[in-house]
C-alpha cells in the first residue's frame, strides 16, 4: 500500500481507530440508536478499522484480482502495464502486459483481435488482460484479471470464490443463470450470465466466471455483448462464450503460470474466512471490485472480516476512497434505517446521501447507497474524494459517481452472502 495513503505512525491510527469505535456506519442519530439495539454492534468497528489496519498490515489483502479495464495508458497497447510508471524491461521470470494480452487471444476460439490493453505481473495492480473479440459475429470486450490470495489454514476455495445468489419464490437473483461448483482438482469456480446494470437501463449482458484453486490463486473472466464494458452499444445478442466456453478460459493451465510468478500472500495480512462467518473478506472484496467501472484502477485494497471492505480506486484525476459493510438479518432495523427511502418492484429499500465528511476534513465529501433486500440483507456503499479516512481531499468528488455506487449496492451477488 503507498505510504501516502496512512501516512501516520500505527500507534496513533489505531488510537484513532479505538476511539472511533463510538461511532456507526450510519449517520442518522434516530436510526442509529434503533439500529444500535439489534446489530449495531456489529456494524460499529467496520469502516474506521481500516485506519488501523492500513498501516499495520490488519486484514490487509493483495492488490489485483478485480475485473478492471484500464484506460488512459501513455503507453501502446499491451506493451506494458498500464500503471507502470516507466517502460522498463520486466525481470526474468515475469510476464510482460503484452505477453498477458497475447496468452488470451490463444485461448480464445479464432477469430479477430482489437483494442487490446493489459498489465503484467510486475504492476502492483496485478495481471490483467483486456481485449475487443469478433468471432464473426459482432465485437465483444473480454477481459481476464489474474491474482493471488491468502490460504492461511483451513482454506477452502469453495467458500472464497464469488457465490450464486439465492434462487426460487421471494428471491429474485438478477441474473439469467449462475452455477457454483468444483473442478477435479479442488478448485471452485463460479460461471454467471447477468447483465451490466441491475436495473437493466441498457441491454448490455455481462457474463463471467471466477476460479479459486487451492493454492489461492484467482481467474476471473468478464465478457459484454458489446465491444466495451459501458458506453458502447450493444453489438450482438449475446456475449461470445457460452457457459461451457467460460469455464474452459477460467480453467486454462496457462493462468496458473503467470499467478504462480505473483508474490504469495502473507497469511498474517489477511485472515481467511473460517466456517460460520456469514460473511467473508475475500468474497465482498470480490464482488466490489468486478463492479467497478472499467477506467477506474484499484490502488490498494483491505478490510475487516466478516462484513467491512475498501478499496482505494484511482481514474487517473485522483485517488478516492470507497468502503462496503455487508450485513444480513437487519430487518429489525429497517423501519428507522429507511424512513422515506425509495422500495423497488422487488422490495429492496434504498436511501442515499451526499453530504460533508462527517469527521468534519474540509472539502471531503462522502457519498452513500444504503440498501436492504427482503430478507433483510443490508448492502452500504460509500465514496469520498479523500484517498482514505484521514487523509485532505484528493479531488472535487468521489471517484464513483451516485449512479455507479447504486450499480454495486444492487448487485444481485450480494444476495447470497450471510445467507
Amino acid at each position: 500500500m503507498p505510504v501516502d495513503q496512512f501516512p501516520d505512525p500505527f500507534e496513533e491510527q489505531l488510537s484513532v481507530a479505538l476511539r472511533d469505535a463510538g461511532g456507526s456506519f450510519d449517520t442518522d442519530r434516530a436510526a442509529l440508536a434503533a439500529a444500535g439495539q439489534a446489530r449495531g454492534r456489529r456494524l460499529r468497528l467496520r469502516r474506521r478499522a481500516a485506519v488501523a489496519g492500513g498501516a499495520a498490515g490488519l486484514a490487509l489483502v493483495g492488490v489485483g484480482g478485480a475485473l478492471l479495464v484500464p484506460s488512459g495508458s501513455t503507453h501502446g497497447p499491451a506493451d506494458s502495464s498500464v500503471a507502470a510508471k516507466g517502460t522498463a524491461t520486466p525481470a526474468a521470470g515475469r510476464f510482460s502486459a503484452r505477453e498477458v494480452v497475447r496468452t488470451l487471444e490463444r485461448l480464445l476460439p479464432g477469430g479477430t483481435f482489437s483494442g487490446q490493453e493489459g498489465r503484467g505481473t510486475a504492476d502492483e495492480a496485478g495481471p490483467l488482460a483486456y481485449v475487443v473479440y469478433d468471432d464473426g459475429k459482432g465485437p465483444a470486450a473480454v477481459s481476464v484479471a489474474l491474482s493471488r490470495i491468502p490460504t492461511g489454514r483451513g482454506f477452502d476455495p469453495a467458500r472464497e470464490v464469488q457465490p450464486c445468489p439465492e434462487t426460487g419464490e421471494g428471491a429474485p437473483s438478477g441474473l439469467d443463470s449462475c452455477e457454483t461448483g468444483k473442478l477435479p482438482d479442488g478448485s471452485a469456480i463460479t460461471v454467471y450470465q447477468g447483465y451490466e446494470y441491475p436495473d437493466r437501463r441498457a441491454d448490455t449482458k455481462a457474463w463471467g466466471a471466477e476460479l479459486i484453486t487451492p493454492t489461492g490463486q484467482r481467474v476471473n473472466v468478464s465478457e459484454w455483448n458489446s465491444p466495451a464494458e459501458k458506453g458502447k452499444p450493444v453489438s450482438r445478442p449475446e456475449p461470445p462464450l457460452d457457459t461451457a466456453g467460460l469455464k474452459r478460459l477460467a480453467a486454462a493451465k496457462e493462468w496458473r503460470r503467470i499467478i504462480d510468478v505473483l508474490p504469495e500472500p502473507s497469511p498474517a495480512t489477511a485472515a481467511s474466512p473460517s466456517a460460520g462467518q456469514s460473511v467473508g473478506l475475500q468474497r465482498i472484496l470480490g464482488i466490489l471490485t468486478a463492479r467497478l467501472p472499467k477506467d477506474v484502477q484499484v490502488v490498494s485494497r483491505g478490510g475487516q472480516e466478516p462484513e467491512y471492505g475498501f478499496v482505494v480506486v484511482d481514474d487517473g484525476k485522483g485517488r478516492g476512497y470507497v468502503e462496503i459493510n455487508v450485513q444480513p438479518n437487519m430487518l429489525d432495523a429497517a423501519d428507522a434505517l429507511y424512513q422515506g427511502a425509495e422500495t423497488l418492484p422487488d422490495g429492496t429499500r434504498v436511501k442515499t446521501r451526499q453530504q460533508p465528511d462527517e469527521k468534519g476534513r474540509e472539502g471531503v465529501v462522502m457519498w452513500t447507497v444504503d440498501t436492504m433486500r427482503k430478507d433483510g440483507k443490508r448492502v452500504v456503499v460509500s465514496a469520498y474524494n479523500a484517498a482514505g479516512l484521514k487523509t485532505g481531499a484528493t479531488r472535487p468528488e468521489p471517484v464513483l459517481s451516485m449512479r455507479e455506487l447504486r450499480d454495486i449496492a444492487l448487485a444481485p451477488h450480494w444476495e447470497s452472502l450471510g445467507s
